[in-house]
Parts: structure tokens; sequence; C-alpha cells
């Protein structure tokens, strides 16, 4: 207990817990539908299209939150309509944007104020340059994701099993998908400043993948998701402090050490 009022007696601390919790757990829900629609690295692809697009905004000082939001918006409906195109697979043109988009961060940055500290924070994450504007652009951005994602719940669950069918039943699965993936680029870029580009698409896949090791129903899964991604947060959050490692990292490391538990967990439940 002397240890949790040591921690949360600094304020950069309880902002990130707050930060923290809402972008795990809008990152846990949308998680289970771009992992069963294989749009996993839709989640990394637009990390690193954050990264480039705040790398920029430093080096013609302007605001980074803001600059990135649109352009990451801009990006994810790209991707999706060259995707849906066939011109070019989903992956290839994920791992093309998201390349593209580094290089151009990475070059901004060392033309300009070099690779700095602010750089750094964007690109692995720091829960020490959490401003009070980052908790407000959560708390709106998190209602704004939770919000759109109860209202349109049965059309998302429709899209995310089965395009074909939801097409057929007057479903406009184009509408979803994009809004699945706005919803996902806004999430990466508010979780970009605590998490870090590089990690911040593991806090979207982890949850999902680790859910769905011991429940089966659409519902459960989403519920579990979202209750592991808060716990793993929280958990790696206390270990950062205690251990004096980078956040994100401590995070990642957790989440893949439930992934694991439940993993063997799920094995052992199918010999039974």
């Amino acid at each position: 207990m002397e240890f949790l009022k040591t921690v949360f007696s600094y304020s950069f601390a309880v902002r990130a817990l707050v930060c923290g919790i809402l972008v795990s757990l809008c990152s846990s829900l949308l998680g289970v539908s771009l992992v069963l629609k294989r749009y996993s690295m839709l989640g990394d692809g637009l990390s690193h299209v954050a990264f480039g697009s705040a790398a920029v905004a430093l080096a013609c000082g302007a605001a980074p939150l803001k600059v990135s939001v649109p352009v990451v918006i801009i990006a994810a409906f790209l991707l999706l309509r060259v995707s849906e195109s066939g011109k070019i697979k989903g992956d290839a043109a994920i791992a093309l944007v998201s390349s593209s988009a580094l290089a151009i961060g990475v070059t901004a940055a060392t033309l300009t104020t070099g690779m700095n500290t602010d750089i750094s924070n964007y690109m692995f994450g720091s829960i020490l340059a959490m401003s009070r504007e980052d908790v407000y652009v959560s708390v709106i951005s998190a209602a704004l994701v939770l919000t759109l994602y109860v209202l349109f719940y049965n059309k998302i669950f429709a899209v995310t099993f089965d395009d074909g069918f939801a097409r057929a039943t007057g479903v406009h699965s184009g509408v979803y998908n994009t809004l699945l993936a706005v919803l996902t680029a806004v999430t990466v870029v508010v979780g970009m400043r605590m998490m870090g580009a590089l990690l911040i698409s593991s806090i979207i896949v982890f949850p999902a993948l680790s859910s769905m090791r011991v429940c089966k129903r659409y519902k459960s899964v989403i519920v579990a998701s979202a209750v592991i991604s808060v716990i793993s947060f929280i958990t790696g959050l206390l270990l950062s402090f205690g251990y004096d490692v980078p956040t994100g990292s401590a995070v990642v490391l957790v989440n893949l050490v439930v992934f694991l538990a439940l993993f063997g967990m799920g094995k052992m439940l199918k010999r039974e």
C-alpha cells in the first residue's frame, strides 16, 4: 500500500494511469475485430504513420497530436481502399505505407531538430512526457471510440465475421470497416505518447489473442480482452516504477506473460 501511495502521489503517474486505462480499453475492444478480420497489422502500420507525422509536426513547430490524428485517419482510409481494390495486397500496402512514413519522420527530424528527447518519446513512449492536454485528448477520444463501438456493435459484429453475409443483409460493410480503421487510428495516436510508436500495436493484438485462448463466444472474448488489457497495463505501470524500466516495454512483457499463461491453460482445457 505504501508503494501505491508513493507512486500515485506523482501527478504524472495519475495522468498515465487515466490515459493508459482508457487507451487499453479502447484498443482491446478494437483488437478483437481486427484480429478476427486479419487486420491486426493495421495497428502497427498506423503507429509508424503516427510517428512519421508527429516527427514532421515537431520539425515544423506544430502540435504533434493535432497533426497526427487527421494524417493517421487519412492513412487508415487509404490503406483500406488500396487493400479492397486488390491492386496491392493488404500486408504489402501496410508495409509500404508504414516504412515510408517512418523514413519521412526520421529524415525530417534529422534535418531539423535531430533525434532529440521529444522524438524519442514518441518512438519509445514516456509517461513523464504526458501532459494535461494528453489526458483531455484521451478522455474525449475514448468516449468517442466507446460510444461509436456500442452504437454500432451489431454492425461491427456482422462485418467482423462475414463481410459477404453482412452486405447481403443490407449492411454497408465498407462503411463499418472504415469506422473500425478510423477508431483504431485515433486510439493509436492517443496511445503513442505513452506506449511509443514501436509498441502501441501490441496492446491491440495481445489482449485479443489472450482472451481467445480461453473464451469462445464473441461477447465473452470482448469482455475478457478488456479486463486483460486494463489489468496488464496497471501491472506494467507499477512494475515500471518498481524496477525503473520503460512503461511501454513493461506493459508488453506483462501481456506476453498473460498470453503464454492462457495459451497453456487453453491447451490443458482442450485435453480435458
